[in-house]
């Protein structure tokens, strides 16, 4: 082994090489993050194999590993087993998690997120293609354009993946046909142009015709290797891929900080650490916390490689300010000058990823950035028709949906539009039963609001107004007389905690037989006015339950549970102490 080592070594020195200078080489190239988008079995995964496999970035023992293994003919090589890992989908012959694959050339490196075509993992397609710089849809032209190909390029263009390359597959299925490739192209390219046109972000679209199976025109020209294609004189992918201009799309914008944890190892020390999402910050700039809104300089930027004067995104820093400020995880630190909108009325286009419809009357929780607050959907503006490539009128959205939809947060939060800046603009939606992902959004309008600054503090220490206590509960204060069976009053109950209300039960019997109507009526007041919604509780055993609030009174069927909760839900909204859709409908 050691006379190996000694020979290897040997060569790289007659041969020159100095391994600081090549490291130094790797350093210098940029990198681009590219995803793979299309339907299923249009050549994805088999493209990315054969990618890697031209430019010889995979060991020998990798490929010795699928020899004789796939789908392909005898002697010919899968090459979409060097990125479907998975056992089921080698089994069945498809793409179901997001493979993330690196490789270099002598001029970029490049990250590829190889993503699922089948429409029902279009979830993860949508999470590899949300930190890419520019996509490759896949056609196969012995079919021709289908609908997951425009619902993958629609979410690519969401995503302000502003450069695609559609490689246009299998061309060696239909004898490298021109006429096929240009028809492709023409109906492919009106695609394109309505769904920039839908979105707002203009694409920049190229296209190529290839044989993944073949190697034409991926990482050699097909003209110059096999012959085939000679009507095709443009570059093969990799071309393209290394000729895209370098995307910064952090660096180049407006300083922001998400705020992941409050470090106070002792009294001396206290610092705001987190990564920087975009921008730039240098030591003794003036920056703002939001919401808050209070300024203060920064006096140090700590890393465990010791103190900077500037740093820069994507870098993992501790922020600590020449004053104490009041500032906590999920608070946004940013330029006072470029500042962010603070709102809790936001519009946003969401893919829903749940196989449980949208429902507005659930509570979900919203996470953006480090921060986790609660929200309700008000209203869906519309659902696209990916077919017709147009907006419908929607009364909610299913999984794999995608659409626009207004959201009220309980609790303001200082965010971009997506279009501005890609990391303080996406959110997702939880839900907090399952603590599953529903959805992934792209904030397009903020309803923003006033930011108090250092040279008005006097609202930060004011009396708390019933505007702010709506704002934290989700609904307005409010009293909701009951008279029924005990089990459906705690039914009631538990159906509003359910859609996160606040409640407090007032058991009205045993304050009565204690003689304490006075005390009953000035805490159920109480309540009300801490924004809360009290349940002045009486039993009733006549197989009824009548309700009261604002001034309406219903009486139900205490044997029907559902249609009696549901309609209290309903009084609740009549009496406006359920916020409507203008506000957050619970």
């Amino acid at each position: 082994m050691l006379e190996v080592t000694l020979q290897i070594a040997t060569e790289m020195e007659d041969k020159g090489f100095e391994i600081g200078e090549f490291l130094a080489a790797e350093r210098e190239k940029d990198l681009l993050r590219f995803s793979t988008a299309g339907s299923v079995d249009d050549g994805k995964s088999t493209l990315i194999g054969r990618l890697l496999y031209d430019t010889q970035s995979v060991y020998d023992d990798q490929v010795r590993s699928i020899e004789g293994k796939g789908t392909t003919a005898p002697g010919q090589i899968d090459f979409a087993l060097l990125t479907d890992g998975l056992r089921a989908e080698r089994e069945q012959g498809i793409t179901i998690d997001v493979a993330y694959r690196y490789f270099s050339t002598a001029k970029r490196k490049f990250i590829i997120a190889d993503t699922p075509g089948h429409e029902q993992y279009t979830r993860n397609m949508a999470t590899g293609a949300s930190t890419a710089d520019a996509a490759i849809v896949l056609i196969d032209a012995s079919k021709g354009v289908q609908i997951q190909s425009r619902r993958h390029a629609y979410i690519a263009s969401l995503l302000r993946v502003r450069h695609v390359l559609v490689a246009v597959n299998k061309m060696d299925l239909i004898a490298y046909e021109e006429s096929v490739f240009r028809a492709i192209e023409a109906e492919f390219r009106a695609i394109l142009a309505q769904i920039a046109q839908d979105t707002g972000t203009a694409v920049e679209a190229h296209f190529v015709p290839v044989s993944a199976l073949k190697g034409d025109n991926v990482v050699h020209r097909a003209a110059k290797t096999s012959g085939a294609m000679p009507w095709y004189d443009g570059p093969a992918l990799l071309e393209l891929l290394e000729a895209l201009p370098a995307i910064n799309r952090t660096q180049n914008t407006s300083f922001r900080f998400p705020v992941q944890r409050v470090l106070r190892p002792d009294h001396t020390f206290r610092g705001f650490a987190g990564q920087i999402a975009s921008g730039a910050i240098r030591v003794g700039e003036t920056v703002t916390a939001f919401p808050s809104g209070r300024k203060a300089k920064v006096e140090r930027i700590v890393t465990f490689d010791g103190d900077l004067e500037e740093a820069f995104a994507p870098l993992s820093i501790t922020l600590v300010l020449d004053r104490e400020i009041d500032i906590s995880r999920g608070d946004l630190i940013a330029d006072r000058e470029d500042a962010p909108a603070v709102a809790r009325n936001i519009k946003a286009s969401l893919v829903w990823m749940d196989q449980r419809p949208l429902d507005s009357n659930r509570r979900y929780l919203l996470k953006h950035t480090s921060h986790t607050v609660p929200a309700s959907i008000s209203s869906v503006e519309h659902r696209v028709d990916l077919g017709a490539l147009r907006h419908e009128p929607a009364p909610t959205l299913r999984m794999n949906d995608i659409g626009a939809v207004s959201l009220h947060l309980l609790q303001p939060i200082a965010l971009d539009l997506y279009r501005d800046n890609r990391s303080t603009g996406a959110l997702i939606l939880i839900d907090p039963e399952t603590n599953a992902t529903v959805a992934a959004g792209m904030v397009t309008a903020a309803q923003g609001q006033t930011v108090a600054g250092d040279e008005d503090e006097s609202g930060a220490w004011g009396r708390v107004t019933a505007g702010e206590r709506e704002a934290r509960w989700g609904h307005r204060g409010g009293a909701l007389e009951l008279t029924g069976p005990a089990e459906l009053i705690d039914a009631v109950e538990r159906s509003l905690f359910a859609v996160g209300a606040v409640t407090s039960l007032v058991d009205a019997d045993e304050l009565d037989r204690a003689g304490k109507q006075q005390f009953r009526d000035a805490l159920a007041d109480a309540l009300v006015q801490s924004g809360l919604i009290a349940l002045i509780a009486r039993t009733g055993e006549d197989g009824a339950l009548t309700a009261s609030a604002g001034g309406f009174d219903i009486t139900l069927d205490a044997q029907n549970q559902m249609h009696a909760v549901t309609a209290i839900h309903q009084l609740l909204r009549r009496a406006g102490i359920f916020i409507s859709s203008e506000g957050a409908d619970l």
